[in-house]
């Protein structure tokens, strides 16, 4: 791939992008630092067919795994669950192993937003006994046993997003947290201020129709960003942005 921006312009893997990448150095002393990632069409859509494989190519894929080799943790919706049935997050062993020699467990903690506890208890994830995840719901109801780790933290009358992250940094260690969605999910934390970075695969495609885009529900307001750095993959013509949240003074 070709790394644009920042000049000079230069040939460049996504091993070499990523490893650049140091989230869990210095996280807010109240939550992880938190990025989210996403792929998009030239028309905004998130998804096609109701899952978002048919935006990205293999590069985009790279990419999504590469991220997810540099945080403590990663967190999806419930309907993301639903629709792309996770597996284990971070599937190939040597890609574990190299997260232990940067200082990180093996396997990024798995966290789970679902008010109402509604997922699919038969998918990889829950079934591949690998790692540990962590559901955040308002339900009363119980989740059945598994043979991956699973804990259940109630919140209610919904789930509190902001009290979500302080107990992940407080309780459970996470420096840093890559958000994959959904798009009310990814509102959600943008409408309260908890997002730092947001990486955004731009593909050269056009779902059109009617679907999820980046941000479902956020209310209308200028939120200005810092492009970081863009790349390009030739063979496929997507690009790579990475996008820093600009503090603004309330």
């Amino acid at each position: 791939m070709r790394l644009l921006l920042p000049e000079p312009a230069r040939d460049i893997t996504v091993a070499e992008l990523v490893a650049k990448l140091h989230p869990s150095e210095n996280p807010p002393a109240d939550r992880p630092y938190l990025m989210t990632n996403f792929a998009l069409t030239l028309d905004g859509r998130a998804t096609i067919g109701g899952v978002s494989g048919p935006i990205g190519s293999e590069r985009d894929t790279e990419m999504l795994v590469g991220l997810r080799t540099r945080v403590d943790a990663v967190m999806i919706g419930a309907g993301t669950m639903r629709a792309e049935r996770y597996g284990r997050v971070v599937g190939d062993p040597a890609k574990r192993a190299r997260r232990e020699d940067d200082g990180l467990a093996p396997d990024p903690l798995m966290v789970i937003i679902s008010g109402r506890l509604d997922l699919p208890w038969d998918a990889p994830l829950f079934e591949d006994g690998g790692g540990e995840v962590v559901i955040f719901t308002a339900s009363d109801s119980e989740a059945p046993d598994t043979p991956t780790s699973t804990h259940v933290v109630r919140h209610g009358p919904g789930v509190d997003l902001a009290g979500a992250l302080a107990y992940l940094r407080h309780e459970r260690g996470v420096r840093s947290l890559l958000c994959e969605g959904g798009p009310h999910l990814h509102a959600g934390l943008l409408a309260l201020g908890l997002v730092d970075e947001l990486f955004v695969t731009h593909a050269p495609k056009l779902a059109g129709g009617e679907g999820p885009k980046l941000v479902a529900g956020l209310p209308e307001a200028e939120r200005p960003l810092e492009l970081a750095w863009l790349a390009t993959e030739p063979g496929a013509g997507e690009l790579y942005g990475r996008y820093r949240v600009i503090a603004t003074q309330e």
